[in-house]
């Protein structure tokens, strides 16, 4: 079988949306050059879309034209390391998952420990933000849950009423051990995130678990958080104003 239709094979396979590179073909066909060539001549003549240099992927088209990949596929090689997962998806695109916003963006925010500085890939600005607890698969979901409260007053299109009432339904359905991990995750999180936590997790009739927030948190001072009040009147117990 000839490089191009080797190539044209293999992707015709692939799911839309899924993001490659000569690196996947390079198994089969010893030939780094002759591969980047085949792949840049069908995104020249349409079979594929160029994301970035060396990054290619099999668009899904909609009434309006090929849709854009999904945010994981476009910065899927940052989230992982030898096999580890060093980050995960934060920001507007976990905001729009959530439900809290239907706002869709070219920016991709991704939490991890070590972070650096903002770059361009394609249409896409990738920036970092730095996340202080050890980052696992299982914590990934409960990270981002503790990113949407830390960030809830930037939601766009969205009023923090609105917000707290979403997260509350998704946190009932939340098993003790992890709301117990939820809780010392966001030991490591700013006070305000904690106080808004607290609050939540009170109205939610949680008990122990919240003991260890309060003593977390500075008596004396307080957040400023206005729709939380209105949403939450737990929210005085937590110094939110």
């Amino acid at each position: 079988m000839k490089i191009t239709e080797y190539i044209t094979y293999t992707i015709n396979r692939l799911p839309k949306g899924y993001i490659f590179t000569y690196e996947d073909f390079i198994d089969e066909v010893n030939n780094k050059e002759a591969v980047i060539k085949a792949l840049n001549r069908m995104a020249g003549g349409g079979k594929i879309e160029k994301l970035s240099k060396g990054r290619y992927y099999k668009p899904e088209q909609s009434a309006f034209g090929p849709l854009p990949p999904d945010p994981y596929q476009v910065v899927k090689d940052l989230l992982e390391e030898n096999g580890k997962v060093t980050g995960y998806l934060t920001g507007i695109s976990i905001f729009n998952q959530l439900n809290l916003t239907s706002q869709i963006s070219s920016v991709i925010q991704i939490g991890k420990n070590e972070i650096r500085p903002a770059f361009k890939r394609g249409r896409f600005k990738i920036s970092f933000i730095r996340q202080k607890n050890i980052i696992t698969k299982d914590n990934i979901p409960l990270l981002q849950y503790l990113d949407c409260l830390r960030y809830i007053k930037k939601i766009p299109d969205a009023s923090v009423k609105n917000s707290i009432r979403i997260l509350s339904e998704k946190f009932k359905t939340l098993e003790p051990v992890k709301i117990e991990t939820m809780v010392r995750l966001a030991l490591k999180y700013p006070p305000s995130t904690q106080a808004l936590l607290g609050a939540i997790l009170e109205d939610l009739g949680e008990s122990s678990s919240i003991k260890r927030l309060k003593s977390s948190l500075n008596p004396i001072t307080s957040y400023s958080i206005p729709d939380a009040v209105i949403a939450l009147a737990t929210s005085q117990n937590w110094n939110i104003k």
